[in-house]
């Protein structure tokens, strides 16, 4: 059975979203952004979601994440919760 490990960062809006990833994409450590600005609680851990397996997640982010380069940062990925930056750690197939 498929199982990934994954980060995010989680925000209300896409601009801010957006924001954050060139900020990334220019050499900030993706974690410390999480702990700074994600609305979620995993963002005090630098946005670790820890390992998971198909539907465990929302629809939108299960799609990412089992079909994402690994350590590349995707997003935004816009869900019920918000928008989102995910970066797939590691991934089995």
């Amino acid at each position: 059975m498929a199982k990934a490990s994954a980060r995010h960062l989680l925000v209300a809006d896409e601009a801010t979203c957006n924001d954050l990833k060139a900020r990334i994409e220019k050499g900030e450590k993706f974690a410390e952004l999480a702990k700074e600005h994600s609305t979620c609680p995993s963002g005090r851990s630098g946005g670790e979601l820890g390992e998971f397996g198909p539907g465990q997640m929302v629809p939108e982010f299960d799609k990412v994440v089992f079909s994402a380069p690994v350590n590349e940062v995707q997003g935004p990925v816009k869900t019920q919760f918000g928008y989102h930056l995910l970066e797939v750690t590691s991934r089995q197939d």
